[in-house]
């Protein structure tokens, strides 16, 4: 792990930074999923306990309400919508016809503590973060834990539920490398990105400390995505923080808001939809990020 200083490298990537204000007036905005052939970007509000469609025509609508008070969303290989639900510890995933059907609910016979950031293999496989952050007033549903940590977990193609890892403090956003050999999730609380390597079963290995989110200003290790050269951009204190394929620190977007996530849409993949607490920004960035599916 190592920091230098890559302005260079970061204009290259980033480009310069000219936020455009998409919408605002939200409780605390989360979960942004773009569609590739549809055109629309779902995110969520967890608070208002619903989620929102920003339109091919740029409106802002009303998606689901009550959500379940939704977190982070994803895409399957079909462009189903899996969503973790803060208020009912549930993983979920929406049909095509508008059904939900629940994924996830419990690990050796106890409740999920608040399903919050998910991701999905080439194979299908699910792999989803389980902080107890929906278990706290605002942002869930005031409740007891039931396990007795903050896991990872897969769901394979099956539906049988994997605990892959239990040692972290707060695990929160997560994302495959390019080759999908490796996945990096980060620690909110420790404010620092872990790297594990698949193996062939979709278990993981290794989870050393990759890179760490540090500076001023506020948020955290949260959200996190790569873009199609593999660099990775994460949530971190004063913005969204860019690390290179080799975890050289290269610079931060600076945010006026407390960053929770972001993704990559638009027809060329090179907006960056942010949620920020209360407001979805969008930033152009030069080099392209990755489609859902």
């Amino acid at each position: 792990m190592s920091q230098r200083n890559g302005d260079a490298d970061f204009a290259d990537i980033v480009g310069e930074v000219a936020l455009e204000t998409v919408g605002s007036g939200y409780g605390f905005v989360e979960g942004p999923i773009w569609h590739p052939y549809e055109k629309w970007l779902i995110f969520s509000d967890m608070p208002g306990n619903r989620m929102r469609r920003l339109t091919a025509d740029g409106r802002i609508e009303i998606f689901r309400e009550p959500s379940n008070k939704a977190n982070g969303n994803t895409l399957d290989r079909r462009g189903r919508i899996l969503t973790c639900e803060h208020a009912t510890s549930r993983v979920t995933r929406t049909e095509a016809d508008g059904r939900i059907v629940v994924l996830a609910t419990h690990y050796d016979g106890k409740e999920l503590n608040s399903p919050n950031d998910i991701v999905v293999a080439a194979d299908g496989a699910i792999y989803f973060t389980d902080p107890t952050y929906g278990r706290m007033e605002f942002y869930g549903v005031l409740r007891e834990q039931e396990l007795s940590f903050q896991g990872v977990y897969r769901i394979d193609v099956n539906g049988a539920l994997t605990l892959l890892a239990d040692d972290f403090a707060q695990p929160n956003g997560l994302c495959f490398s390019l080759d999908a050999s490796r996945l990096f999730v980060n620690d909110t609380e420790r404010q620092h990105i872990r790297v594990f390597n698949v193996a062939s079963d979709g278990k993981l290995t290794g989870g050393a400390v990759w890179a760490e989110t540090r500076g001023k200003g506020r948020g955290a290790p949260d959200g996190m995505k790569i873009d199609s050269r593999g660099n990775l951009y994460c949530c971190g204190p004063g913005g969204i923080h860019v690390f290179n394929p080799s975890s050289d620190f290269l610079g931060v977007i600076p945010m006026p808001e407390h960053t929770a996530n972001f993704t990559f849409g638009d027809d060329d993949l090179r907006s960056l939809y942010i949620t920020a607490s209360t407001s979805l920004y969008r930033q152009r960035v030069r080099v392209p990020g990755l489609r859902l599916f």
